[in-house]
C-alpha cells in the first residue's frame, strides 16, 4: 500500500545534520487532508479517496459540492483531488497528517513545473544556433526542419519553438529528511518542481 498525501511547496533552504553535514532540501507544508468520499468498485468501478484540503470560504464552491460538505460536516476546501492507494480502515471525515510519513522514507514528488511562456529552440532545447559573426543571418533559428521532396512533411515530435515549461513532473527516489510534526512541515532532499505555493503530490514508495 502506497501512502500519498497533497500539500504545497514553501521554497528551498538548508538542514544541518547533527554530524554537521548541510543538506539542501525544500520545504513543504503538508496540510491536512480530509477524506470527503470513499469510492469503491461496486458504486465506482475503482477504489480510491477524495481528499479535500486548503479552507475555502462556502460562498466560492458550487452549491452540490457545498451541500455534500455540509451533510458529512466537513468545512469548505478549496481543493480535491484523489488518492488510488490507501488505507481501507479509513473512512469519510477522517483527517490525514504529516504523521503517516517518516524521517528517511524514499518519495516521489509530483508537481506543475514553472511556465517559461513561448521560447524557442535554443532557451527550451538547448540548441547551439548559429554563427554570431557580422552578416550571418542565422543566429537563434531552428535551422532546417524536414526532409526534401519526400516525405513533405514534417515528422511528428521535431524539436521547435512553443510553450516551456507547466507540465507535470514527477521527481523520484527523494527521500524525507526531517519532519516538523506541529508546524505540518515535511523537508525533502533536493528540488522539486513548481513554483512557490504550489501544488505539489508526495508518495511514499
Amino acid at each position: 500500500m502506497k501512502k500519498a498525501l497533497y500539500g504545497k511547496k514553501i521554497g528551498m533552504t538548508q538542514y544541518v545534520k547533527e554530524d554537521g553535514t548541510v543538506v539542501p532540501v525544500t520545504a513543504c507544508e503538508m496540510v491536512p487532508c480530509v477524506v470527503v468520499q470513499k469510492k469503491t468498485k461496486e458504486v465506482d468501478g475503482y477504489e480510491a479517496l477524495k481528499l479535500g484540503f486548503g479552507d475555502q470560504k462556502e460562498f466560492r464552491l458550487t452549491k452540490p459540492i457545498a451541500e455534500d460538505l455540509k451533510k458529512k460536516n466537513i468545512a469548505p476546501k478549496r481543493h480535491f483531488a484523489e488518492v488510488e492507494n490507501f488505507d481501507p480502515a479509513l473512512e469519510v471525515g477522517s483527517e490525514i497528517k504529516c504523521t503517516i510519513f517518516q524521517e528517511n522514507d524514499i518519495v516521489d514528488v509530483t508537481g506543475t513545473t514553472k511556465g517559461r511562456g513561448f521560447a524557442g529552440v535554443m532557451k527550451r532545447y538547448g540548441f547551439g544556433g548559429g554563427r554570431t559573426t557580422h552578416g550571418s543571418n542565422f543566429h537563434r533559428a531552428p535551422g532546417s526542419i524536414g526532409a526534401h521532396t519526400y516525405p513533405a512533411e514534417v515528422w511528428k515530435g521535431k524539436k521547435m519553438p512553443g510553450r516551456m515549461g507547466n507540465d507535470k513532473v514527477t521527481i523520484k527516489n527523494l527521500k524525507i529528511v526531517k519532519i516538523l510534526e506541529d508546524k505540518n512541515i515535511v523537508l525533502i532532499s533536493g528540488a522539486i518542481p513548481g513554483r512557490k505555493n504550489s501544488l505539489i503530490k508526495v508518495t511514499v514508495k
